[in-house]
Order: structure tokens, then sequence, then C-alpha cells
């Protein structure tokens, strides 16, 4: 009984509802008193029932929720006690919001809609994979998984510095879901790239996607603080983040890890058309892009997520001397010191927040 409830518990938490309603019907036909069971029973059918729904009335791609969106005739009112955005960002701006958001404020909605739609044209421009050379006297600094700790992003700029044009940033993924200020991150990073496009930088993680924001948090906390819209918007945006970023042609920096087949090399993520798939799926170089994890031993071997697949050192080195690269640079996973190197020192693991697996 007991380990039909946990599988199920795990299917439901890595997003196979199917699965899920399987185990969660064994676990109540041995215990029909189980109420528990019985609910999250109940949950999974219907989760199941909608994504049905879902697949047969699609019949194309929806419209952006920017359409009729009037952001120009929108008013600030005198009430507002923030500084004020004219039309491109500032650092002004950016100083501004970031004390409003630690004394537990917002921003005006106009001015969410303002920052989401200009860097949701910034990041679509950009390539699938980013490459990125970095200038003599800049310093880069990659950062994994913030998820929504907005204090713990705080702490990161105070100890290492905040974005500038001699210290650029690249966000891994992950920023928002579980913690309770993924708004605050979003908006922040947004605010960052709009005003240094050439200088901050932001992949994708398997958290800016749509399945996860309704499980983990994030469209519950865009609706709370904002409106539904804002997180159309705010997805729209994730799916056109790119997958990965290219620095000095040495370094891969990604979210997630490699690939289940030897023979994938940069050109094929530089040909990955993004664009034409949203959402990442269950199979395909997305997903492992943004799902896959280091193991220990040679070879491939099961995720321990259910998603995506493990790859060994050997996977690791072949990738690396097949495409000329010093290391693979990923998140993703928790790391006890912040970071570790891994397969000889060609994968290396960065996460920032430890609020989740």
């Amino acid at each position: 009984m007991q380990a039909y409830y946990r599988r199920a518990t795990a299917y439901a938490a890595i997003l196979k509802p199917k699965d899920a309603v399987k185990d969660f019907k064994t676990c109540v036909k041995i215990d029909p008193s189980n109420k528990d069971a019985k609910l999250k029973l109940v949950e999974c059918e219907k989760i199941v029932r909608q994504l049905a729904f879902f697949a047969a009335i699609e019949v194309g791609e929806e419209p952006s929720a920017a359409e009729g969106l009037d952001v120009d005739s929108m008013v600030v009112e005198a009430a507002y006690d923030g500084v004020r955005l004219e039309g491109k960002m500032t650092q002004e701006f950016i100083d501004d919001m970031m004390e409003r958001f630690k004394n537990g404020k917002t921003i005006h909605k106009k001015y969410v809609y303002q920052i989401i739609l200009a860097v949701k044209k910034l990041v679509y421009d950009e390539p699938t994979m980013v490459e990125v050379d970095i200038p003599e006297g800049v310093e880069l600094t990659v950062c994994g998984d913030t998820h929504g700790q907005y204090f713990d992003l705080m702490e990161l700029f105070r100890l290492n510095g905040t974005p500038s044009d001699k210290h650029w940033y690249l966000f891994n993924g992950d920023f928002v879901d579980r913690g309770s200020w993924s708004t605050e991150i979003a908006l922040l990073l947004y605010a960052n790239k709009w005003l240094r496009p050439k200088c901050f930088f932001i992949n994708r993680g398997n958290h800016e996607t749509d399945d996860m924001n309704r499980v983990y948090g994030f469209e519950g906390e865009c609706k709370a603080k904002y409106n539904e819209r804002v997180f159309k918007l705010f997805s729209e945006s994730f799916s056109a983040l790119p997958l990965a970023t290219l620095v000095g042609k040495k370094y891969f920096v990604l979210h997630g890890g490699l690939f289940s087949d030897d023979n994938v090399t940069l050109d094929d993520i530089r040909k990955l058309d993004r664009h034409k798939q949203r959402q990442p799926g269950q199979s395909g170089l997305m997903m492992e892009m943004l799902w896959t994890d280091p193991q220990t031993e040679p070879g491939r071997g099961p995720s321990k997520r259910g998603v995506g697949m493990q790859f060994g050192p050997d996977v690791t080195k072949r990738f690396c001397e097949k495409n000329g690269l010093e290391a693979v640079i990923r998140s993703h996973e928790v790391r006890m010191a912040g970071y570790e190197e891994e397969h000889d020192g060609k994968c290396i693991t960065g996460k920032l927040s430890s609020s989740s697996p």
C-alpha cells in the first residue's frame, strides 16, 4: 500500500497524472477508508480530464496575452510613490524597484507589462544558444537556481557585486517557483536584461514552463500579486528564452545537462528552433537540456526525477572533445558548497537556492 502511494505521489510531482491515477486507484482498492488517497485520486483524475479536454479543443496557437493590451494609455496614479519609468529602463528605476521589493511593495502594473513585453522581444530575437565573448576587464558570474528566494539574490549581489557594464551576469534558469518572491526576481532579472541586453543573460530552466508553474506556485503568485494576464505574458516570455549560452567558445552553459545521443553537437543546438515548441515535453533536445543530470558511473542511466536521464563522465568527456569545450556548466541540483566540479572538472554544477531538488 505505502509503496503504491509513494510512487503515485512521485508521478503526480513529475506531472504524470495518468500514472498517478493508476497507483492511487490501487491504494483505494487496498484500503477503501484511506481518505487522503481518495482525495488525491480525485485531483489527479480531474487533471487527466482537463488535459484530455485541452488536447481535444486545440486547433492552433492561441493569441498572445498582449493582444488588445494598450500599455501606453495606462495611467500611473499620482499616489504611486516609486520612480517612474518613462519609455526605457534606467538604473534609477532598478535601484528603486529593489528597495520596493525588499519592503514588500510591488511596482505598478503598467511597468510590469512594459518590462515583460520589452524583454520578451529581446530574448525572442536571441539565438537558441547565445554565444558570448568576455572582453578584457569584464567579469562574468553564472548563477544557478534562485527559485523565488529574493533575499538570497540580494545577498549574492551584496557579496559579489550588482550587474554593471564591467560585471556581467548569466542566470541559468529556475528563477521562479517554490519561493514566495518569484515575481520580484523575474521582474528584477528582466529589468537588468532590458537595461544591459549585451551584458546580462538568462537561460531557460525546467521551471520556466507552464506545467511546473501551475504546480509549484508561480502562476498563483502572479495572479495574487498582479493578474492572470501577467502570468500569461511571463509564460510567453519564458518560451522565448534561450536554452544555452556558449561562453568564450569554451564553456557550454545550460540548465540541465547533456544528451541521450553522443552525436548531438553545438551545431544541432544552434539549429534548434525553440519557437516552434513552446514547452519541452517528455522527450527531445529541449527536454534533455532542461532536465538531465550527471552521474558518477560511466554511460547513461535512468533519471531519479522520472524525466530525462543521467549521463556519466565519459559522456561529458566525449561531448567536450567533440565540440572543443573546456567544460559544461549547469545548475538544476543542490550542491552543499554552492557549486561542485565533477567528471574530472569537465562538469560544473552551481545553484544559489537550496529550496528544491
